[in-house]
């Protein structure tokens, strides 16, 4: 252990501006890897980007849906039919007749 360490050492002192770059261009590296910036994190924004885009769309078309629900609630004819089969409402003079399947 002792003349991996002299070794290193050695070279340090007979290059200290080789080890100096090299130093410093492996915390560049680090760095761009792991940084705030870096593309590890890039990569993890860009892959929630597009789950969040998908869920969007998804929300769009739940809006697009219940906006076509809400116009065809207003529609006097909605309101009849719905009151006849979920309350069983009738007309004056009308039988109703309850079909209820098993």
């Amino acid at each position: 252990m002792r003349k991996i360490i002299k070794r290193i050492w050695e070279y340090i002192h007979s290059n200290p501006k080789n080890f100096f770059f090299r130093v410093a261009f492996a915390l560049f590296i680090f760095s761009m890897l792991f940084d705030d910036y870096g593309i590890v994190k890039r990569f993890r924004m860009e892959a929630e980007h597009d789950m969040l885009l998908e869920r969007q769309k998804a929300e769009q078309k739940r809006i697009i849906e219940n906006e076509q629900r809400i116009r065809y609630a207003l529609q006097p004819d909605s309101i009849e039919k719905a009151a006849r089969e979920r309350y069983n409402f009738r007309k004056p003079g009308e039988t109703l007749f309850i079909i209820r399947e098993k």
